[in-house]
C-alpha cells in the first residue's frame, strides 16, 4: 500500500527527502509544506545578490513549485505553515492565509530549518534598518531599503560566515562597512592565528573591523557598542548566530537537545513515532570526538534528507554524523575548515599536536602561485587527525577537501604522505602541501621533532631556552626576534662550536622548513632543540610581542 509522507520545510534537507523519495518511491504521496513563498532556494547565494555578484533574482530560485510538481509529481504547498502536530492521531494542523486545515501523515518528516539570533539591542524592535538574512523575502527587504533609502554606511554585528560575505558583498556595492564581533577575533569557529588573515584583509579592504566590542543600543542611524563608541550606522545587518527553529517540534512534545535542537537517533527518528527531522534544526553527532553538535550547513542537511528517504523506503543506511567541513571566501582570502579546532580539541582534553605548514597553492616555478597556511590538530601516538584549517588565496578548497574526506575515511597522519594528488605545475606540486603536512606529522609523531607552537614561545624563552634563527642576515632586516641568536642554516655545521650543549634551543626560520632542518642537525649533534612551529611568518602575523619589526606577513 502506498504510503503518504508529510514533509515540514523545503530547501536542501526537506527537498532531497522529498524527491528522493518519490525516485525510490513512485506511488507514495508525498506533500512538502513550506511557511514562505519559495520551497527551494539558495540561501547560499542570498549575500551575493546584494552586490550584483549575482546578477538576477531569479538565479537564486533552484526550482519552482511547478517544476518540482512536474518532474517529482510532488504536492508543493508553500505560503502553508504546519502550526501544531497530533502524534496520536498521526495528523498535522496547517494554517494559509486563507484558511486552517487538518493533513495525516504515515511518517511525518520535520525541516524546518535554523533561524537567526537577535542580539538584545535597545530599541530594536522600533529600528526600520535592521535586517537579519535567512530567505529570499529577506534579501528583498534588504535590497528594496538598498534602492530606496541610499545608504552610505553599514554595520555588520556578527563575524560569522554570513557576517563576513554581507560585509564583502555591501563593501563592493559602495558602502562603508563596519564589523562588530564579540569574540577576540573574525570567523570564531577558526582558531586565532588562522582568522588573522582574514582580518587584515577586511582591513586592506577597508572594512573597520572592532572584535571584542557587542552592540548595545540602535538609535536612528546610530550603533551605540558597549564601551559607549557610538557608529555611523544607516544599514544593520544583524548576524550573531543561529539557532534551532524548533517551536514546532517542542510543541509536540518532541525531545529537544542542545541548545534546543531536535535529538533523532541514528535512523534520524525523533521521540515520537513515524516523526522524523534532519537539517539545521537536529542535534547531529561530532563525528570524530562524538560529541552533539549543532551544524548548520547545506551538504550535511542535503545528505540527511537523502538518507531519511532511503531509510524510509527500506535501505540500509544510518545517520553517522558529521564533520562540519565549512568555507567562506573574504575578497581575495579563503578560509575553510574540516573537523575540531585546536580549542574544540582542549576543551575536550583531548591529547593532541598541531602543525603549521606554508605553501603554494601550486609550483612555485609556474606563475602566478599563491601561499597557503594549513593548520593540521591530530592525536601524536595514533596519528588520528582532529581537524584542519587552511587560509589562501587559490587552492584552500582542494586541501581542505581532500583532509575532510581523509577523515571521513579513518585515515591518519601517516596515509597524508602516500596520497596520490594530481600533479602539474599550474595546479599543484609534486610534494603538495597536504603530502608535507603528513611528513611534518608524522616526524612529530615517531619523536624526530619536537615543536613550539606561536603562544608557547614567551614561556619557553622565559624558563631560559634559547631562540635561534637560521635565516640569512638579510631576511633579518625585514623582521626579526628580538635578543635571538642569528646562524644561517648553511653555516650551521661549522658554528656548533658557538652553541653550548647545556643550554635548550628554539629553532625558526622565515615558514618552517628550514628550521626543521636545522633541528635535525643539532639533535644529532647532541643538542637539546625544538622547532617554533610555524616559525617567523606564523609568529609575526599573530602577535608582535618578541619582535624588533614587525614586517613579516604570511
Amino acid at each position: 500500500m502506498a504510503k503518504k509522507y508529510l514533509i515540514v520545510g523545503g530547501v536542501a534537507g526537506g527537498m532531497s527527502a522529498a524527491t528522493r523519495l518519490r525516485r525510490l518511491q513512485e506511488e507514495a504521496e508525498i506533500i512538502v509544506f513550506e511557511k514562505g513563498p519559495h520551497v527551494s532556494f539558495a540561501n547560499c547565494g542570498l549575500p551575493y545578490y546584494l552586490s550584483g555578484e549575482i546578477e538576477e533574482r531569479d538565479q537564486l530560485i533552484v526550482q519552482t513549485s511547478a517544476s518540482l510538481r512536474q518532474r517529482f509529481n510532488l504536492d508543493i504547498r508553500e505560503n502553508s505553515e504546519v502550526v501544531a502536530i497530533d502524534a496520536t492521531n498521526k495528523t498535522v494542523r496547517v494554517r494559509t492565509k486563507n484558511q486552517e486545515y487538518q493533513e495525516s501523515y504515515d511518517a511525518l518528516i520535520l525541516s524546518p530549518g535554523a533561524k537567526p539570533l537577535l542580539p538584545s539591542l535597545t530599541g530594536l524592535s522600533e529600528a526600520t534598518n535592521a535586517f537579519s538574512l535567512r530567505n529570499i523575502p529577506d534579501v528583498d527587504q534588504i535590497m528594496t531599503f538598498l534602492k530606496e533609502k541610499q545608504p552610505s554606511s553599514a554595520v555588520v554585528i556578527g563575524a560569522g560566515f554570513i557576517g563576513l560575505e554581507m560585509a564583502e558583498n555591501l563593501k563592493k556595492r559602495g558602502l562603508s562597512v563596519t564589523i562588530v564581533e564579540k569574540a577576540a577575533h573574525v570567523l570564531p569557529t577558526l582558531d586565532q592565528e588562522m582568522a588573522i588573515p582574514l582580518q587584515n584583509e577586511l582591513e586592506k579592504q577597508q572594512v573597520k573591523v572592532l572584535t571584542q566590542r557587542s552592540a548595545i543600543a540602535i538609535q536612528a542611524n546610530q550603533l551605540v557598542l558597549d564601551n559607549q563608541e557610538v557608529l555611523s550606522a544607516d544599514l544593520v545587518i544583524l548576524s550573531v548566530g543561529v539557532q534551532p527553529e524548533t517551536d514546532l517540534a517542542a510543541s509536540a512534545g518532541i525531545e529537544l537537545g542542545l541548545k534546543g535542537g531536535i535529538l533523532v537517533d541514528e535512523h534520524y527518528e525523533t521521540s515520537l513515532a513515524d516523526i522524523y527531522a534532519v537539517g539545521d534544526a537536529i542535534v547531529v553527532k561530532e563525528q570524530i570526538s562524538g560529541q552533539p553538535a549543532l551544524i548548520s550547513l547545506a551538504s550535511p542537511a542535503n545528505r540527511q534528507g537523502r538518507q531519511v528517504a532511503d531509510i524510509l523506503s527500506g535501505l540500509p543506511v544510518k545517520n553517522r554524523g558529521s564533520i562540519g567541513t565549512a568555507i567562506v571566501r573574504t575578497f581575495e582570502r579563503t578560509a575553510a575548515s574540516t573537523g575540531m579546532s585546536e580549542r574544540n580539541v582542549q576543551a575536550l582534553g583531548l591529547p593532541y599536536k598541531v602543525v603549521h605548514l606554508s605553501g603554494n597553492d601550486h609550483a612555485t616555478y609556474y606563475p602566478g602561485a599563491t601561499p597557503i597556511l594549513l593548520k593540521l590538530i591530530f592525536e601524536p601516538k595514533t596519528g588520528q587527525i582532529y581537524g584542519a584549517q587552511a587560509v589562501g588565496e587559490k587552492g584552500v578548497d582542494k586541501r581542505i577537501d581532500v583532509l575532510s574526506t581523509v577523515i571521513k575515511a579513518g585515515m591518519t597522519i601517516f596515509d597524508l604522505p602516500e596520497l596520490e594528488l594530481s600533479y602539474a605545475p599550474p595546479f599543484g606540486s609534486a610534494k603538495d602541501l597536504v603530502n608535507m603536512t603528513g611528513y611534518a606529522a608524522s616526524n612529530i609523531a615517531l619523536g624526530l621533532s619536537d615543536n613550539v607552537q606561536w603562544h608557547e614561545l614567551g614561556h619557553e624563552l622565559a624558563s631560559g631556552k634559547i631562540l635561534l634563527d637560521v635565516r640569512q642576515p638579510e631576511e633579518l632586516q625585514k623582521g626579526a626576534f628580538k635578543n635571538a641568536l642569528n646562524i644561517p642554516l648553511n653555516e650551521l655545521r661549522e658554528r656548533l662550536g658557538e652553541l653550548d650543549k647545556k643550554e635548550s634551543y628554539i629553532v625558526s626560520c622565515q615558514s618552517g622548513l628550514r628550521a626543521y632542518h636545522a633541528e635535525r642537525i643539532l639533535k644529532q649533534h647532541g643538542f637539546s632543540v625544538q622547532n617554533l612551529d610555524g616559525a617567523y611568518a606564523l609568529y609575526s602575523a599573530v602577535t608582535n610581542e618578541l619582535l624588533e619589526d614587525k614586517s613579516g606577513t604570511l
